[in-house]
This record gives C-alpha cells, sequence and structure tokens, in this order.
C-alpha cells in the first residue's frame, strides 16, 4: 500500500470530501465478550449463526439473503428479525479495532451495509442524523427512517428529512440496526423492495442526494462478488466524482476488477487490517516529527 494514498484518502475521509463505505471486513477483530467468539459478520458466518452453526443447503449458503428467506418462507419474518435483534441488540461484542480508529475521526458521512451498532456507539457522545433503510413497508412512500441523535438519545419518533440539521454528522445504515428501534433488509424479499426503489429515488433522502454529488469513496471490508450488495453499493455512490474512489481488496477476483472499472473504483489490493496499519505508523511519524 502506498503511504502517501492513503494519507491523502484519510486526509480526504477528515475532510469529508471521501465517504467510508463500510462491509462485513471493518468487524475484523471483534469477539463476544462472553464466549470470545468473533462476531458474525459475512454471509457465510451469519448463515451459520442463524442455523445454529449447521450449514444450510449448498444454494441457500449461496448468499445470506437467501438462507434469511428460506427461514422466513418457513417460520415468519420474525424469525429473521428475532435473529438479527439477539445477535446485534442483546450480545455483547468487543469494538473492532476498525471502529475504534474510525471513532477517532468521526467522518461526517459514513455509509455501513453491517447490521451490528458499533457505528452508532462511535457516535455516542456527538449529535448525529442516523438514516436507516426499510422495505415492505404500508403507508410511506419512502424506504428509510430518519432519527436525530442529540449527544445522549435519539428522538423518540422519527423525524421528516426536512427538518434534519445538515451540519450534523450522518450515519447511513441501509440494512438497519437495533437501534433506536430494530428494523432490517435481511432477506431476498427485503432486497428485492428495498433496491426496487433505491433505483427509483425513494429510498435516499433528497438532503443526501445533493449531499453526496462529487463525493469519492473509500469501500473497506467489502467483497464485490453478490450482485445484492453490487446492486446496493451501486446506487449508494450514485453522482460520485471521477473516479468514484477506492476498494481495499486484497486479493481481487476478476470478476471484482470488472465490476470496480464499470464503476470507476480503484482497487488498492491491501486489507482493512494494512490500513491501520499504515495510519499507525503515519501516526508514530508524526509524533516522532513534532518532539
Amino acid at each position: 500500500m502506498n503511504k502517501e494514498t492513503m494519507q491523502d484518502i484519510i486526509a480526504g475521509i477528515k475532510a469529508g470530501n471521501i465517504v467510508p463505505y463500510l462491509g462485513s471486513g471493518v468487524l475484523s477483530g471483534s469477539t463476544n465478550t462472553q464466549t470470545g467468539e468473533a462476531i458474525p459478520a459475512d454471509s457465510d458466518s451469519l448463515i451459520l449463526a442463524m442455523n445454529d452453526g449447521k450449514p444450510m443447503a449448498p444454494r441457500l449458503m449461496y448468499e445470506f439473503p437467501r438462507a434469511a428467506m428460506d427461514v422466513e418462507l418457513k417460520r415468519g419474518r420474525m424469525a429473521v428479525n428475532r435473529f438479527l435483534d439477539t445477535l446485534y441488540g442483546q450480545t455483547k461484542w468487543t469494538r473492532s479495532p476498525f471502529h475504534d480508529w474510525l471513532a477517532s475521526i468521526k467522518p461526517p458521512y459514513v455509509i455501513d451495509i453491517n447490521r451490528d451498532t458499533q457505528l452508532q456507539n462511535s457516535y455516542a457522545k456527538t449529535p448525529h442524523t442516523l438514516i436507516r433503510g426499510i422495505s415492505r413497508t404500508a403507508g410511506t412512500d419512502y424506504r428509510f427512517l430518519i432519527h436525530h441523535y442529540d449527544g445522549d438519545k435519539y428522538s423518540d419518533k422519527e423525524i421528516d428529512q426536512t427538518e434534519v440539521d445538515t451540519s450534523l454528522p450522518v450515519l447511513f445504515k441501509p440494512m438497519g440496526s437495533p437501534l433506536p428501534d430494530a428494523t432490517y433488509i435481511a432477506s431476498d424479499a427485503d432486497y428485492v423492495d428495498y433496491i426496487t426503489e433505491l433505483m427509483g429515488g425513494l429510498a435516499i433522502p433528497d438532503f443526501i442526494k445533493s449531499y453526496r454529488q462529487g463525493k469519492q469513496y473509500l469501500i473497506l471490508g467489502l467483497r464485490m462478488t453478490r450482485d445484492t450488495e453490487r446492486m446496493v453499493l451501486s446506487d449508494m455512490i450514485y453522482a460520485a466524482d471521477e473516479p468514484a474512489g477506492w476498494a481495499l481488496i486484497a486479493e481481487p477476483s476478476n470478476k471484482e476488477k470488472r465490476f470496480c472499472e464499470r464503476k470507476n473504483i480503484e482497487i488498492i489490493e491491501a486489507d482493512v487490517e494494512e490500513l491501520l496499519a499504515t495510519t499507525k505508523s503515519s501516526e508514530e511519524l508524526l509524533l516522532a516529527e513534532s518532539l
């Protein structure tokens, strides 16, 4: 990894010109406080956790939304939601090293496709705006919920997009989270509804559509081999600058290379751990120079 390039990217994140886009890999190092087991975050680990540690049929192991759809059809949508509530809302996890680092920067805008609460916890003392995706919900034309956080607690009710204080940091969690109240995009049916409305412009608030114009993105901890995540990414980074940004992928597949080329995303062949090591060495160098 070119240290100068990463230093420039990190400076862009701090300035708000480059937006971190977080995949499951940023949760590496987070463990259950009682058992020491790694937090289920990627597709395979989520499926195993949902099925009591046992693999499901090969066609279901392909992707978590497909496995979640099977559980929903057999046991109901609430069975999937209860699993995610227990996993991310009730179980205690140590913080990942990446989130500790991100908390020291507190970028003005972050997109996190994980369903855990570590990003929200990073801003626990900072007023911010939380946007979360919803699906298959009656009574609204939109596919998002917005809550205001005052530095102590979230608003009891969602706020209208016209009420948002646009000077505050924005945490966008399109796949949902358990806080302040549980909402998730999980099964195939959820994704079909959400992505359809995302493509139609109804899953992103108007102020984000304006704010994101000309931004660049640093995509972290995300393997771009599954269509659902690729479709969400494509719409989330719409109206990006040229180039659209960078993706940290240690050993990219040909499929990932082709996708990133189409989206004008430069692949940096490194992982999140290398990013943290680079930033640590840079900080140590700056400290030494100041002494």
